[in-house]
């Protein structure tokens, strides 16, 4: 690692020892790395509180397709932020479900409002949206 700078950390006993499970249960080889980690995950969510960054996310669907016009609604609605929408993945679950995956690319506050929008739709029965960083912030 380049121009790394170290530092002393002062924690309380108890404190640490539940760091260092949370360590051990996650798989780091030491505290740095887990502590690295939670600077990343600070900073990303920083980013996403402003809205105006360069950010990146996925959107995930669960839907009854046999929701009359369900499947051309979300269609519509991707076509409408085809720029945002940088792929999709389409799973069909069993005869009357599906899956779909989107990744967005863009605005925090846009990428938010188009995951809001989809899950809103009426037949979704399930969404979740994981918001992340482009990297360039994260060093």
């Amino acid at each position: 690692m380049a121009d790394v700078t170290r530092f002393g950390v002062s924690l309380e006993e108890r404190l640490l020892q539940q760091f260092d499970r949370l360590i051990t249960r996650k798989g780091y080889t030491n505290r740095s790395e887990a502590l690295r980690d939670l600077i990343r995950e600070s900073l990303v969510r920083e980013q996403w509180d402003l809205g105006t960054s360069e950010t990146v996310g996925t959107l995930t669907l669960v839907y009854n397709h046999e929701v009359r016009e369900l499947a051309d609604k979300l269609t519509d609605l991707q076509h409408e932020h085809y720029k945002v929408i940088v792929s999709t993945l389409h799973v069909h679950l069993d005869p009357h479900h599906c899956l779909e995956v989107l990744v967005l690319r863009g605005q925090a506050d846009e990428l938010r409002a188009i995951a809001d929008r989809l899950i809103g739709t009426r037949g979704v029965k399930h969404g979740t949206f994981s918001a992340t960083a482009e990297g360039r912030v994260l060093g």
